[in-house]
């Protein structure tokens, strides 16, 4: 098998090599723009899938995985921050409430495709001014829909989350492993 990762974070990469995939990393340059009236599970299951697409296009014997992961709080949608005012508006909305981290990941090889959106609800509690300050000076939160990662700085704020952890982090493993069985790419 040849797989082949569209787009991916180091936090992706990581979470493939922890799980025992190899695989080569090409970028997929599509449209990432929301339409009008998409909910954020159709929105990044859609992209997951044209990612994956748009490299199986160029690569059509290989198995390509494409990933998107987005963060909703209260009905909106919290992508990269655009700057760091920007990444301080999300995490003060974020603070004391609970939101919920939604993956689409496609697989597509030569004889199929598969998709599938993971969800898992994350809690967060107050976050103190001081800390936030802190946090943003590090510039860590500019990379990352939501403007936090759960494995650094944030987790002091996380007292739980429902669902996949590494969901959050970007990339659910174990659903990535069974639409890699169910194509028989795995």
């Amino acid at each position: 098998m040849i797989l082949i990762l569209a787009s991916a974070s180091p936090r992706r990469r990581d979470l493939l090599v922890q799980a025992g995939l190899r695989f080569d990393v090409l970028p997929a340059h599509i449209n990432e723009t929301l339409h009008l009236n998409e909910s954020p599970t159709a929105y990044v299951q859609r992209l997951a899938l044209e990612k994956a697409q748009a490299i199986h296009a160029i690569h059509p014997k290989a198995t390509i995985l494409g990933a998107d992961t987005t963060v909703v709080c209260e009905s909106q949608i919290l992508n990269k921050p655009k700057d760091l005012a920007d990444a301080e508006r999300m995490l003060r909305q974020l603070s004391n409430r609970v939101h919920q981290v939604h993956t689409g990941i496609a697989v597509v090889t030569p004889t199929g495709q598969r998709s599938h959106v993971e969800t898992t609800s994350v809690f967060f509690s107050p976050i103190p001014d001081d800390d936030l300050a802190l946090y943003l000076a590090t510039r860590d939160s500019l990379d990352k829909a939501g403007a936090y990662g759960i494995q650094g700085y944030a987790a002091r704020w996380i007292p739980r989350i429902e669902g996949d952890f590494f969901n959050v982090m970007g990339l659910p493993i174990v659903a990535v492993t069974s639409l890699l069985r169910e194509l028989h790419a795995f």
